[in-house]
């Protein structure tokens, strides 16, 4: 069998570099047309795509709302980043496919297993939207949840810095990148590579976790590939 991975993209890889929020255009074609080229080679590529630059469930939450009415309005914002990124796919040369945990027949197909994993053996990228389907649920957590279900190799999680650091490089500057680091150091020592259910199932799972940047153009295609950049948990 071909390769498969599911591949991660936070909210931030929709957004303008500068403002941090809304769709930006040429960021998300520069992402589509990373994945576009090495889909090419036959590597069987799913995503699953956050949604903070237009709706943050969690920290909405935080400053009052329901805590689940916040989630929904997220899932809901992740199908409006996983519509752009389906239509810059399609427009690199990628056939695409947008499945969600939440039913809008009239955009996207429902999320069902069997049906993504055909897609991906016909040569298609699927791209994951919605999350769980279920509010308390990250969009890590629905990575290596979709992860473990469609039987792919590794979860790929594009982030804006380059791997996991002993501690947070933005307020230490001592801190040191790890290239690899076990599942229950990056739980006990809480080291921000997912939260603990998503790591939890990853680890449950034998699923490895590979923490790279998407800011470093190439980046994405060589960690589809496996190639060893970032940081690799197992």
């Amino acid at each position: 069998m071909a390769r498969r991975v599911v591949l991660k993209l936070s909210g931030e890889s929709f957004a303008d570099p500068e403002l941090k929020y809304g769709i930006d255009p040429a960021t998300v074609q520069r992402v589509a047309e990373e994945i576009a080229s090495v889909h090419k080679e036959g590597l069987q590529i799913a995503v699953v795509v956050g949604g903070g630059n237009i709706f943050r469930g969690l920290s909405s939450a935080a400053a009052g709302m329901d805590r689940a009415n916040a989630d929904y309005m997220g899932m809901l914002a992740t199908v409006i980043n996983a519509l752009a990124l389906r239509d810059a796919l399609e427009q690199a040369g990628a056939p695409c496919r947008v499945q969600t945990a939440i039913s809008i027949q009239q955009v996207a197909e429902p999320y069902i297993r069997l049906r993504a994993i055909r897609h991906l053996e016909k040569g298609r990228v699927v791209v994951f939207a919605g999350g769980t389907g279920n509010p308390f649920f990250t969009t890590d957590t629905t990575a290596a949840l979709r992860a473990a279900e469609i039987g792919a190799s590794a979860v790929l999680k594009a982030t804006k810095v380059d791997g996991v650091y002993d501690s947070d490089p933005v307020t230490n500057p001592d801190a040191n990148k790890l290239d690899e680091v076990t599942y229950m150091r990056a739980i006990a020592e809480r080291l921000g590579v997912m939260d603990t259910t998503a790591i939890t199932m990853c680890m449950d799972n034998d699923l490895p976790i590979r923490v790279f940047s998407i800011v470093e153009p190439g980046n994405i295609a060589a960690a589809v590939r496996g190639e060893a950049i970032g940081t690799l948990v197992h």
